[in-house]
């Protein structure tokens, strides 16, 4: 390995304490890359938002993405989020402008705290959702849309730390059932597959701290091995690229 084996270590040992917070991956700019979905989520969030007089963004993070939707947003915009760092962010940057920001654990089992048909539109950016309580609280006509990570995103990557993909069957063949066992319309389905390169093992470090449940019980030294291994693929000209894949689903409740 040409690179000098302690230097790589406490580089790597440095980004393992750089802090992340909310769902802001701007750290690894220039580090890090992916293939573009051929949709634009935000934008389709947009055209739903100005049809609604209601909405409720799922697992919000620090309010990131429905901060850029804020020209669009409707009369009511509520926000949920579980994870307490990401649940004072959201709440400091969005509460102020009027968003209700409820913290609560959104799951594919749980019950949400909120009344029957109560919002015209339910987003979901990457987060578990209870197909039955989405319909439940969509009013008539209401429509869910949802992007999701497929569940063998990374698997290559997990792979190289013997690690394997915790839900593999997170696939619209298994969500779309569910959502129309709960009683809505598929309207639309989109899928994507591509790949995400790392410039750098130090920025494989720090997205595996970011995202935990990848890689489970990641940290430098008791991964150090496989990071080694990374980088000699690294140094002998091999592109750390890894397998990306997501899809949309938007589903609508009968109504007016």
């Amino acid at each position: 390995m040409s690179t000098n084996r302690h230097e790589l270590v406490e580089t790597w040992l440095r980004e393992e304490l750089q802090p992340f917070v909310g769902w802001d991956f701007s750290y690894l700019a220039g580090r890090i890359s992916e293939e573009r979905e051929p949709w634009s989520y935000l934008d389709m969030a947009s055209e739903l938002m100005e049809r609604s007089s209601s909405v409720i963004d799922l697992d919000t993070g620090g309010g990131e993405k429905l901060l850029r939707l804020r020209e669009h947003w409707p009369d009511r915009v509520v926000a949920t989020e579980a994870y307490a760092p990401n649940f004072e962010l959201a709440s400091e940057r969005l509460s102020p402008l009027g968003v209700e920001v409820v913290k609560v654990e959104v799951t594919d089992t749980s019950p949400m705290p909120f009344a029957n048909g109560e919002f015209d539109l339910v987003l979901n950016r990457h987060a578990d959702f209870n197909s039955s309580e989405v319909a439940r609280v969509l009013s008539p006509g209401g429509t869910f849309f949802t992007q999701q990570v497929h569940g063998m995103w990374h698997w290559d990557l997990q792979a190289a730390f013997d690690a394997t993909p915790e839900y593999p069957d997170a696939t619209p063949e298994k969500f779309v059932p569910l959502l129309e066992k709960a009683g809505l319309t598929i309207t639309s389905v989109e899928e994507w597959e591509g790949r995400m390169v790392f410039e750098d093992v130090g920025a494989i470090v720090y997205y595996l701290k970011a995202i935990p449940w990848e890689v489970p019980g990641f940290t430098v030294r008791s991964h150090l091995r496989y990071l080694l291994a990374l980088q000699e693929r690294l140094e002998a000209g091999e592109e750390l690229g890894f397998y990306a894949a997501k899809y949309l689903i938007e589903a609508r409740k009968a109504g007016r």
